[in-house]
């Protein structure tokens, strides 16, 4: 069996995350190529399109949001992630009993004597009348049935896991504050999310499968669970592996992908690209390895935007006032220096919204010196 090393893994995940090339792609088939963006922190999406899309132009995912093409909802790992409606109405069953174990985890004790589909009813009837409310709201609002639970764990269980929602617009619209306002999806979307297949069959796993490998691959198993929180998606894998080619990683692990899914040669050169918080490009894989060295992975789940050079995680990047301030991992060559600091540039004139690096306030790069 062929054994990819760590840089062909990295040169197949640029090439299928849209970071080798950027790609001439609408907004919204980039979000459905990708399975969607994890998006608890609203603005970042339009930094992770940035990076992969020419020509991006944020109001194009602002106006998906408001058509409700594309939509804000918990889904992969229990966190909130940009989605295509389509791809939220066919996912959200199959990930709710991941959902409410993940809620269960935490709050396990509060919720004790709460029967969940007793909540789960009484949610439903107040957001029956089709208003949008805060998780507080409707917490409150049930709250009397079960005193004992407290609003915060029987709030994030209607909301993340027992019911499905939306966060509606204005929040994570294009340079815009916004509270969290949820909805149901059949209010939202005007229907409800695809009911669990019938009499065990899994067509929503299959398809999870060949969507991540085409996203992320060639991938082991354990990638594929760590991106949408399933386990139990073993049969899916089964019920489609002929469809599919196997590798070796160099630890021996098994690796699975598409057939004729872009797998580049190793050579290939990459760009410098920035990368927003939490930017599944690395959270996607269990072995984070073929992206940021094991010295810096805790970057990735400490909501750390990052910056790539030739493929890796080299730096940190934070903006401010229109300057874009890196702090490198590493000591970085002058080209290196030198790319990172045309595409920090180009970077800060997308977010200071300005087409001109003279203007004040914009098109600012600054790179410290190594940590």
């Amino acid at each position: 069996m062929t054994v990819l090393g760590t840089r062909a893994l990295n040169r197949a995940t640029l090439a299928r995350q849209l970071l080798l090339d950027r790609a001439d792609l609408p907004a919204a088939d980039a979000v459905a190529h990708l399975g969607g963006l994890q998006a608890q922190e609203p603005q970042e999406p339009f930094t992770g399109l940035w990076s992969r899309l020419r020509a991006f132009d944020p109001g194009e995912l602002s106006d998906l949001l408001t058509g409700r093409r594309v939509v804000r909802t918990h889904l992969m790992r229990r966190t909130v992630h940009l989605v295509t409606a389509e791809d939220a109405l066919a996912w959200r069953a199959r990930h709710a009993p991941m959902l409410r174990q993940r809620v269960l985890g935490t709050y396990r004790r509060e919720l004790a004597g709460v029967d969940l589909e007793e909540l789960a009813a009484a949610g439903r009837a107040v957001m029956a009348d089709g208003e949008p409310r805060s998780m507080g709201e409707l917490a409150r609002a049930v709250a009397d049935r079960w005193p004992d639970a407290g609003p915060r764990p029987l709030g994030e269980m209607l909301v993340a896991a027992l019911v499905p929602m939306v966060q509606l617009p204005p929040r994570g619209l294009w340079r815009t504050k916004a509270g969290v306002r949820n909805a149901l999806f059949s209010s939202w979307l005007g229907r409800e999310a695809d009911p669990p297949a019938p009499d065990g069959a899994d067509p929503v796993g299959r398809a999870l499968v060949r969507r991540y490998l085409a996203a992320f691959g060639p991938a082991a198993s354990a990638d594929l669970r760590a991106w949408c929180g399933l386990a139990g998606l073993p049969a899916a894998v089964a019920a489609v592996r002929e469809e599919l080619v196997s590798f070796r990683d160099e630890r021996g692990r098994e690796l699975l992908d598409l057939p004729d899914a872009p797998r580049p040669d190793p050579g290939t050169p990459a760009p410098v690209r920035f990368l927003p918080a939490f930017d599944n490009a690395i959270l996607g894989y269990q072995d984070r390895g073929r992206i940021v060295d094991d010295a810096h992975r805790g970057l990735s789940v400490a909501g750390e935007r990052v910056v790539l050079v030739d493929g890796r995680v080299a730096a940190t990047w934070t903006v401010e006032d229109g300057t874009v301030t890196v702090a490198p991992l590493r000591d970085l060559s002058r080209t290196d220096r030198t790319a990172v600091a045309e595409e920090g540039r180009e970077l800060a004139l997308f977010l200071s919204d300005t087409s001109d690096a003279s203007d004040e306030g914009g098109g600012r790069v600054r790179i410290a010196a190594p940590l």
